[in-house]
């Protein structure tokens, strides 16, 4: 009652109230028409004129992983020197008496070869195994305790599509980039499902606290799906997981297609279902495995081969496409974009368009000519705003390595939307935060929070509108999750997946976006999250 609503439906764009039985909509109209359906027993809600939208949905997260990390290993994020992450490290080494000492977030565009060894984690963690994960997930660190708990010695080969960093005397210095990082996890000591599942009971908390009521978790593997199910299954998922199955290079076609089959049909629920297939085409510019069309341009120069061979690569979609999965592709540089591009035109051509809306994530760099592609091939553009912005891993790192003409097509969304591709808004948790409305302004101002100082506005014609972050955030995200039928309006029928919050973000100035709290999110009507500010 008393709302604004933006239903994000266009038949019935607004309301001031909403009816909700069995946890879906079951009227909407005005505070009076619709007080007049209630009845004695019925829980009304005074949303104080504050704007209610649909449950919001991130279509790139990797909520168990991310969860679990952040739950229970140290948080780096903070960290910008090593000093830093030694003193984060250091504190929590002495509150944990685990036989490791984990931690999780700590920023490529800061540490980097240079500055990070086994050496430096030594100096706080002497006597135990010490593995450090990236933000990205895509690098990590370990101690000389944990080379020796896992036999990573000089002359270990490097594993496919990833690398152990040695030093002048062939020794690993403990910096792992891409399929390294899983070739220790591998070794390292099992983690329970238990454990997991505590990640995602962290990560759906978190979830409902910023408005999300629906994601796109995009890497499972059987621990993943097995996790999700069992959760799915006893009622204790607060929010709605959809998901995509890993496909690795070194499976035929055949026994990927056989393996992700077997997952899809054994996980379909109505809080869990698994539906796409994921692959992941490149790296990360920080350690210099994003795949460019053309060499980079600083002084190293070369460049990074596909992670799978390219013919396969329209293999595998075909197959997939044919099987009706929706593909998920992992594409940082312009040629692993190209590449995945001509994976679905391939796909289009022997099996017919069909809504599959297929889904490309990053898209850090793209050639313009690539750009009215997304269009002809149904193609989404899954961006994560938050990146686009003046910060070390964009102008320290990313922009010399590609030079100042390619520079001006990264993270082209606006080109993108313009040239009439489908797109969605999503955090990539935890790479980076999962609160939407931080990303929301960063894609609205390409710069980072007006505390942090002023910064320069990173290429300000690709910036966004409020509406396409919002819809980004909801129908769109919906759609591209394959639940637009229930979900991302506040239409009549649909789930009540609904939140209240304590500003207007379409008409607030920009740079409160931010700030936004959420005070009330529900699921399905209901409750799965209360401000302590909200006291309707």
């Amino acid at each position: 009652m008393n709302a604004n609503i933006v239903t994000m439906d266009p038949l019935t764009p607004g309301a001031e109230a909403l009816a909700v039985v069995d946890g879906r909509v079951a009227a909407l109209g005005t505070s009076a028409e619709i007080r007049a359906l209630a009845c004695a027993d019925t829980q009304v809600v005074d949303a104080g004129g504050r704007l209610v939208l649909p449950g919001f949905q991130d279509t790139h997260i990797h909520l168990q992983d991310s969860g679990y990390h952040y739950g229970m290993t140290a948080a780096l994020d903070d960290a910008r020197t090593p000093q830093d992450l030694q003193a984060i490290h250091r504190e929590f080494a002495a509150s944990n008496d685990g036989s490791w000492v984990n931690g999780v977030g700590w920023n490529t565009g800061i540490f980097t070869e240079h500055n990070l060894d086994r050496h430096v984690l030594d100096a706080v963690v002497p006597d135990r195994p010490c593995f450090i994960l990236a933000g990205d997930g895509h690098n990590a660190c370990i101690n000389t305790r944990a080379c020796e708990a896992v036999g990573l010695v000089k002359g270990t080969a490097d594993p496919h599509n990833g690398h152990f960093v040695v030093d002048a005397a062939g020794v690993p210095t403990g910096l792992l980039y891409e399929d390294a990082v899983k070739w220790v996890e591998d070794r390292m000591p099992e983690v329970t499902d238990a454990d997991y599942a505590d990640g995602v009971r962290y990560g759906q908390a978190l979830c409902n606290r910023n408005g999300i009521t629906g994601v796109l978790d995009a890497l499972v593997e059987e621990r993943h799906a097995r996790v999700y199910k069992g959760m799915a299954t006893r009622g204790e998922l607060t929010v709605r997981v959809c998901a995509t199955a890993k496909v690795f290079p070194r499976e035929t076609t055949s026994a990927a297609l056989a393996r992700v089959n077997e997952l899809r049909s054994n996980n379909a629920l109505e809080m869990f279902r698994i539906h796409s297939a994921k692959f992941f085409l490149d790296g990360v510019m920080e350690n210099r495995t994003a795949v460019m069309l053309e060499d980079y341009s600083d002084e190293i120069g070369g460049n990074a081969p596909l992670m799978f061979g390219y013919e396969q690569v329209k293999e595998l979609f075909v197959a997939f496409d044919a099987a009706r999965y929706q593909i998920h592709v992992h594409v940082i540089g312009d040629g692993a974009v190209r590449a995945a591009l001509d994976g679905l035109e391939a796909a289009k051509e022997k099996n017919g368009l069909w809504p599959s809306h297929h889904q490309l994530a990053h898209i850090q760099c793209i050639d313009p000519a690539d750009i009215p592609r997304f269009r002809k091939l149904g193609a989404v553009a899954n961006v994560q705003a938050l990146w686009a912005r003046n910060e070390p891993s964009v102008t320290d790192v990313a922009l010399p390595m590609v030079g100042e003409e390619r520079g001006k097509w990264m993270y082209a969304f606006r080109s993108l939307i313009d040239a009439g591709a489908d797109w969605t808004l999503s955090s990539d948790w935890g790479v980076s935060t999962l609160n939407p409305f931080q990303i929301m302004e960063t894609a609205l101002t390409r710069q980072p929070p007006r505390r942090n100082g002023d910064h320069p506005v990173f290429l300000a014609e690709q910036r966004l509108t409020r509406e396409e972050c919002i819809k980004g955030y909801t129908v769109n995200a919906a759609r591209a999750a394959w639940r637009d039928a229930s979900t991302g309006s506040l239409s009549v029928g649909k789930h009540a997946d609904l939140i209240v919050l304590d500003r207007n973000i379409l008409t607030c100035d920009v740079y409160d976006i931010g700030d936004t709290e959420v005070l009330l999110t529900l699921l399905g009507g209901r409750q799965v999250h209360r401000s302590e500010a909200f006291a309707s």
